[in-house]
């Protein structure tokens, strides 16, 4: 039932991608960014949010120059839409708030969203206190789309928010890749454009596996670019369901513990 839906859903995501990239006159291209207008945030009013945070300075326009809005705004707008077709959550769909790292405004949104934070992501002091006290008070933090040769920059970023933190491999075995839909292979996950297989990796609080998992991490993939260009055509229908149904088990498990 849960694949039957997702599929529906997705049709509904790609109609509304369609119409969209029909409106824009072919403006957004495949690697070249939407170069849409940041929106303005929406104020906080209990229903859930897509949060999406920001490191280095506000931008007016999305743009690939800049790899924290890359896949705005259509990422998240095509994987909340998911989420409201198939959960009651009943999120904002067309609006979505971007935070700088050190915003204290994260306290309110119980799941935020990183993207590329590669060679270029920096964490200041003061965004290192504020994201460690959110995760720490329970908050959950999905980052997505970079690959091997940053690993090394991000992983120095993220001991500066966490110092104690081990990032550990995730295997198809653990619940976040069974809360919603029921992924029992890695393999099942598509790959945009990078080489080899996705690899998943996690934080865990205490560094406990027994304890709720803090932080994942998608390395070596781009889920979310799937979820951006799920109505143009540029890759397979089978391909965004399998990326929608792994942002769908992430949203669910952080929303859940």
């Amino acid at each position: 039932m849960k694949r039957v839906l997702l599929a529906l859903a997705a049709g509904v995501v790609f109609l509304a991608g369609t119409t969209a990239l029909a409106q824009r006159q072919g403006g957004m291209r495949f690697g070249g960014g939407s170069n849409a207008p940041i929106k303005p945030n929406i104020p906080y009013d209990g229903r859930f949010t897509f949060i999406r945070l920001r490191y280095g300075p506000p931008i007016a326009y999305q743009t690939q120059r800049v790899p924290w809005s890359h896949d705005y705004p259509e990422g998240e707008e095509n994987m909340m839409k998911i989420l409201n077709e198939i959960s009651d959550l009943a999120p904002h769909i067309e609006q979505s708030n971007i935070l700088a790292l050190e915003d204290p405004e994260i306290f309110k949104y119980p799941v935020t969203y990183m993207c590329e934070p590669g060679r270029y992501f920096y964490v200041t002091d003061e965004a290192a206190r504020n994201m460690r006290a959110y995760l720490h008070k329970g908050g959950f933090l999905i980052i997505d789309d970079f690959r091997y040769n940053d690993w090394n920059n991000f992983e120095a970023q993220m001991l500066r928010i966490l110092p104690d933190a081990r990032m550990v491999d995730l295997d198809a075995s653990h619940p976040i890749f069974h809360s919603f839909f029921e992924i029992n292979s890695l393999e099942e996950i598509p790959n945009y454009y990078d080489r080899g297989s996705p690899i998943f990796r996690g934080i865990y609080e205490d560094n406990d596996p027994k304890k709720r998992l803090m932080v994942v991490i998608g390395y070596n993939t781009d889920i979310s670019e799937f979820w951006e260009f799920s109505g143009t055509g540029l890759k397979p229908v089978d391909e965004s369901n399998e990326a929608f149904k792994v942002g769908v088990n992430f949203f669910i498990y952080g929303l859940t513990h």
